[in-house]
């Protein structure tokens, strides 16, 4: 392990942290909001004093990653992010528990959208911009970031590109990795943009467009209203329904497009899949709901909002489904498993991981009725090796292990069944709303410190996809023994 490699790129980071907190800093002044000021301020100063000093004492002498600095580096920089980012809401006093901060910053960095906060409209504007910020930050993952805008990223950046980005398959869509981060942040950014104009152009204040723009590219689901988006315009909705979809799909697809290259695009077999669950979902959904609102529209417009903001772990709501139909409510809790596809700034299983473990699944059945035959799983029309299928079937059973332990140790607190489970689910899939006390209308707030934290840290497995910050604590990858494992 080069510990002086890890520990320098974190340092780096911690300056990078600080310069994006000039941004919220900025709409503070622009609002007159002195006390935020300061405390953007101070964070800033906070940050970037040891991160400079890290930065310029622990110079290394090699800077090409393996798998163990990758793993170690994610693991370090999301939670040095998280622990910086929640000072400007405790510094400011808009929320007095650091425990709360924390779960509130690793909520908008991990794109999760599940808030402590009881009266969210009463928020500064300065800390209101910050925490959806977080958002579009941690959609992409906050290292693909540095790469794709600080010099000398370099040297098998794929290993940190595989620890934080999600999804079972990672790859490079051009030779260099850090011209794959920049192509994905330009894309990340026009389609941002984009969404923001949209929305100006359906009358939605500046702010408001901007705040709700950055919440849907990261898929998060942070708000500025009580009722998060019901009280705008139907066009506004539809707007937004649209972008959530859109950020649920692969960016490489995107780039595909670039190149004019509409065959690739058009038969790309995890889009299809996750336009069909999308369509289907949203018409039982809209079938369901069409009693409580006597018209097609405004129940289709409801059954694709909520569908695509559950299917896309973005969280946002234009109604308290909680109140649904039981088979509209069933369709949405299995939408929180399965999330977007692979390469998206979604949360959940990813669209492809799911069709790897139906195909698996079949192609055990089929030895199990013909022993002797070969069976061979294909994604786009690649043939997956074993060791990926192993790893997507491991992935799994950690997965519902990690659902199962924060679902047991959260129930100390007395909430029902219903509310304890979608809680479990909601955090580790980083969707946000569940049901029962955890619903739309309501938040996390009455959970205990000690569940905090464990959703907390559930949030942060579930967007790293577990295995980094596992590996991370295991003390043997910190020591500097040979490499050869950790070697491509």
């Amino acid at each position: 392990m080069n510990r002086r490699l890890v520990f320098y790129r974190a340092g780096q980071l911690l300056v990078l942290e600080a310069m994006l907190l000039i941004l919220p800093l900025i709409v503070s002044l622009i609002y007159g909001e002195m006390i935020c000021v300061k405390a953007f301020a101070l964070t800033m100063v906070i940050a970037a004093v040891p991160g400079l000093a890290l930065s310029f004492v622990l110079r290394p002498k090699t800077r090409v990653f393996f798998a163990k600095e990758g793993f170690a580096l994610v693991s370090l920089a999301w939670i040095l992010m998280s622990l910086v980012g929640a000072l400007p809401y405790v510094i400011s006093g808009e929320i007095n528990s650091y425990i709360d901060a924390l779960f509130e910053t690793v909520s908008g960095l991990t794109t999760t959208g599940a808030t402590i906060l009881t009266d969210v409209e009463s928020m500064s504007r300065g800390l209101l911009f910050w925490r959806s910020f977080t958002h579009w930050i941690g959609g992409m993952g906050v290292l693909v970031l540095m790469m794709a805008i600080i010099p000398g990223n370099s040297g098998r950046g794929i290993h940190i590109m595989r620890a934080e980005m999600a999804g079972p398959i990672i790859g490079k869509i051009v030779p260099k990795i850090k011209d794959t981060t920049r192509i994905l942040y330009i894309i990340y950014f026009c389609l941002t943009a984009l969404e923001i104009i949209l929305l100006l152009a359906g009358g939605m204040p500046v702010f408001d467009s901007v705040v709700y723009s950055l919440g849907t590219a990261g898929t998060g689901g942070f708000g500025i209203k009580a009722d998060s988006i019901e009280s705008y315009s139907p066009y506004v909705q539809w707007v937004i329904t649209a972008f959530m979809l859109l950020f649920s799909v692969n960016f490489n697809l995107y780039y595909l497009l670039i190149l004019r290259r509409f065959k690739t695009f058009v038969t790309n077999r995890e889009l299809w899949c996750f336009g069909a669950v999308v369509l289907i979902s949203a018409a039982i959904i809209g079938v369901s709901i069409y009693p409580l609102y006597n018209s097609v529209g405004d129940a289709a417009r409801h059954a694709f909002f909520q569908v695509a903001s559950i299917s896309s772990t973005t969280g946002y709501s234009t109604a308290d489904f909680d109140r649904w139909p039981q088979i509209a409510k069933g369709v949405i809790f299995l939408l929180m498993f399965m999330g977007g596809c692979a390469g998206s700034t979604a949360g959940g299983l990813k669209v492809s991981r799911v069709m790897l473990l139906f195909k698996q699944m079949k192609k055990e059945f089929r030895r199990m009725l013909h022993p002797r035959s070969v069976a061979v799983v294909k994604l786009e029309g690649k043939a997956v090796d074993d060791e990926t299928l192993r790893s997507v079937s491991i992935y799994f059973s950690v997965y519902i292990v990690l659902i199962a332990l924060t679902f047991i140790i959260i129930c100390v607190d007395g909430f029902d069944f219903q509310t304890n489970l979608t809680a479990a689910v909601s955090c580790v899939n980083n969707v946000g709303p569940g049901f029962g006390a955890v619903g739309p209308a309501f938040g996390y707030s009455e959970y205990s410190d000690i569940s905090t934290i464990v959703l907390t840290i559930a949030m942060l497995l579930g967007r790293l996809e577990i295995y980094p910050l596992i590996l991370a604590s295991d003390p043997r990858i910190w020591t500097k023994g040979s490499r050869k494992a950790a070697r491509p």
